[in-house]
């Protein structure tokens, strides 16, 4: 668990919790004392969990620091199995999307617009991304991640015109992104899911593609509104790889307009 702990600390930077950087700073990611800090526990009491101490951590201190690091739901569930407690609020993700992001993915409609780790995890997203390739809203949370939607979603499959080149480059940068991280239980889990669901997935990943350049120009297929050419771009919100922003831009005027139509389709309806 000590191990564990380390490795979360020092991949989050200080901006992606709102902390000054600082001229002086030595530490990879944050340091004991601000992780300390951002979950309201004792200093000396973290800085012992992650020297391996033998002393009894309350569930409540686990939930605290799960939330500090930004753990996701495999993440966490695991902090928790090692510390052989039961997980008071069992599904949790602190995926570290602030309000500010959330509220800049609202302004970039109708583009458009997701927040993924590298891991390919769907954050946070606004409308008119929760309806472009499928009803994001109505999947349970541990199905939002494009690996798996690519592979599986009948829906999703279907609004991607370059399917068979798609899933070739995602499962390139998925294996790129994992040789990081080729031993940490999110990711070998997600290629084990995988890999029992998907007769393409098992195909692709055996074969140990690199990644090869690919437009970002990208063509999406809508049952409602028609075709839509997409350009992409990314912008990171903290070092990369980690988590980005991706928003999709039109490429002409047709696809402008079918954009404001998609955003229309997935406005609330007044009661």
């Amino acid at each position: 668990m000590a191990a564990f702990l380390r490795s979360r600390r020092e991949r989050i930077t200080p901006e992606q919790v709102g902390l000054p950087r600082g001229a002086r700073r030595r530490t990879p990611g944050l340091r004991r004392e601000e992780v300390a800090h951002l979950g309201a526990v004792g200093v000396t009491w973290y800085t012992w969990l992650e020297q391996a101490r033998d002393i009894h951590v309350s569930p409540q201190v686990l939930d605290a620091v799960a939330r500090a690091l930004l753990l996701d739901r495999a993440e966490r569930s695991h902090l928790f199995a090692l510390a052989g407690a039961v997980d008071p609020l069992p599904g949790t993700e602190c995926t570290g999307v602030p309000r500010e992001l959330r509220q800049i993915l609202e302004q970039l409609a109708p583009f458009p617009a997701v927040v993924q780790n590298s891991r390919f995890d769907i954050l946070a997203y606004n409308r008119t991304y929760g309806r472009l390739m499928c009803d994001l809203d109505a999947l349970p949370e541990e199905d939002r991640n494009c690996m798996w939607l690519a592979f599986t979603n009948a829906e999703w499959r279907a609004s991607v015109v370059d399917l068979d080149a798609t899933m070739r480059v995602m499962a390139a940068k998925f294996r790129a992104s994992m040789a990081e991280h080729v031993a940490e239980p999110p990711w070998k889990a997600l290629v084990a899911r995988l890999t029992e669901a998907s007769p393409e997935f098992r195909e692709i990943w055996a074969q140990h593609e690199v990644i090869r350049p690919m437009s970002s120009v990208k063509l999406f297929r809508h049952p409602r509104v028609g075709v839509l050419q997409l350009s992409a771009t990314s912008l990171w919100t903290g070092p990369n790889p980690g988590p980005k922003l991706l928003s999709y831009t039109p490429v002409d005027e047709t696809s402008r307009e079918r954009l404001v139509q998609l955003e229309e389709l997935a406005a609330p309806v007044a009661v």
